[in-house]
């Protein structure tokens, strides 16, 4: 009883229902008004043609004539005296013929009811009109119709009416069970790749009957299981990452710190190599981990900032300052095009100058020679900066990739350069937290460009 099919179907039928019967019942009441009021008619108009016609009650012969006429019409005659005697009849004797009637056909008034034969227990339809001569009332003429005769063709519309009702209805349940199938299969679809998705088959997907709701619902289901796929893929990545991540350092403290409590060292120099490794990749995994804090508090939406009106350029400056021997270790050239007056945005100073240090130290990282350079300015409403450099640059199938979690482009170079693979996704989080935007564009072999905007503070 819980499946749509029977619900649709059951609400189908009965609105179908709530329609069929009145309507029926309306068409049965017309037709058969209809009838009746035919032979009404008829019935009246022969009664007062015969009742004009009779000119005397001694004609045998002419009352026979009526009679022949009733057999003819199927119908029955019965004519009365002024004084109620009965001159002619073709069968019919009427018992409720009253003085009321007599007194209104006396009136010259005529009359339509039913009459009844109470000796044949049958019941007429009937007209009775008075025969009126030379101005005196001289009795009544009445046609007859059998009551029967008058209901068997009405009996026929009416069993027609339910045989056509009944075909109707049939083909109504035909055409709710089509339509309720073809409503429920697409659902019934959708509910078991649903399951399926529940199970863990993210593979799945459903059929788009139409462009309407049920349409709409199989495409945010097929969405939810591309989603569901992809975060999976993604978490499945992000724990191999991780785990390699945190590996490779601890594997380096543990066995150096092997070596330092057996005592495999030769000289007091190889001891201290050995401490300032061990040193390095604490700093390496500490890095991690505060990184993996800071982006996982920002995808929760619980990374707190302190926004204030800020000068972006005192902020660049400072970080500018800070990785200023790196850029002398390297030999790198720094070039910076800055605005005077540049005005302030909301933001929180210590994250954007996070910002600055993380595209810097890639810059300089990723840069083994040429210049560094840098370059803010304004428009009506925002505040531009570019950081480009003159490095190896990002493959175009990279580019999409460089804000995930953990991608490098250099794999193999990865601990060499010494980066996590999360600086890029802090700082894209960061900058979007800042009601900011970051676009990154690069041409292999000829550096990368990191272009920032950030609205002008009211």
């Amino acid at each position: 009883m819980n499946k749509i099919v029977l619900k649709l179907g059951g609400t189908i039928m009965v609105l179908f229902l709530v329609v069929l019967l009145p309507l029926g019942y309306v068409a049965n009441q017309i037709f058969t008004n209809f009838y009746y009021k035919q032979v009404q008619e008829e019935v009246e108009d022969l009664s007062r043609k015969y009742a004009l016609t009779i000119t005397s009650f001694e004609n045998e012969k002419f009352l026979n004539m009526f009679k022949t006429l009733a057999d003819l019409t199927n119908k029955e005659i019965y004519i009365v005296s002024a004084d109620g005697k009965v001159i002619a009849e073709s069968g019919v004797q009427l018992t409720n013929l009253s003085n009321k009637d007599v007194g209104l056909l006396s009136k010259g008034k005529p009359i339509q009811r039913k009459f009844r034969d109470a000796k044949a227990d049958v019941s007429y339809l009937g007209s009775g009109h008075p025969i009126i001569q030379s101005g005196t009332f001289k009795g009544a003429f009445f046609v007859l119709a059998p009551i029967n005769d008058v209901q068997e063709p009405v009996e026929k519309i009416r069993d027609l009416l339910i045989l056509s009702a009944v075909g109707a209805l049939f083909l109504a349940l035909g055409f709710t069970f089509l339509l309720s199938k073809k409503m429920s299969d697409p659902l019934i679809e959708m509910e078991q790749a649903t399951r399926q998705i529940a199970r863990g088959n993210l593979d799945i997907r459903v059929s788009i009957p139409s462009d309407d709701e049920v349409g709409s619902l199989g495409r945010a289901i097929n969405d939810l299981a591309i989603e569901t796929n992809r975060y999976r893929s993604n978490r499945k990545e992000f724990f191999a990452n991780i785990s390699h991540e945190l590996r490779t350092p601890i594997s380096y403290l543990k066995g150096y710190a092997q070596v330092l409590k057996q005592g495999l060292y030769q000289t007091e120099e190889e001891r201290l190599h050995y401490l300032n490794i061990i040193e390095e990749e604490t700093e390496r995994l500490v890095r991690l981990i505060n990184d993996l804090f800071d982006l996982s508090k920002m995808e929760e939406g619980k990374f707190d900032l302190q926004m204030s009106p800020i000068n972006l350029t005192e902020v660049l400056e400072s970080a500018l300052f800070k990785v200023k021997m790196e850029f002398k270790k390297k030999g790198l050239t720094l070039k910076s095009q800055i605005d005077e007056d540049v005005p302030y945005i909301n933001g929180d100073g210590l994250r954007l100058e996070q910002i600055f240090m993380n595209l810097l130290g890639n810059a300089v990282r990723y840069t083994e020679k040429g210049s560094i350079y840098v370059k803010v300015w304004s428009t009506d409403r925002k505040v531009h900066v570019i950081v480009e450099d003159t490095g190896m640059g990002i493959p175009e199938k990279d580019l999409l990739l460089v804000f995930e979690r953990f991608h490098r482009v250099e794999k193999s170079r990865s601990r060499e350069l010494g980066g996590t693979g999360l600086g890029l996704a802090i700082v894209k989080n960061l900058v979007e937290l800042q009601n900011g935007t970051i676009s990154v564009s690069s041409e292999m072999g000829r550096g990368t460009r990191f272009h920032l905007s950030f609205p002008i503070a009211e």
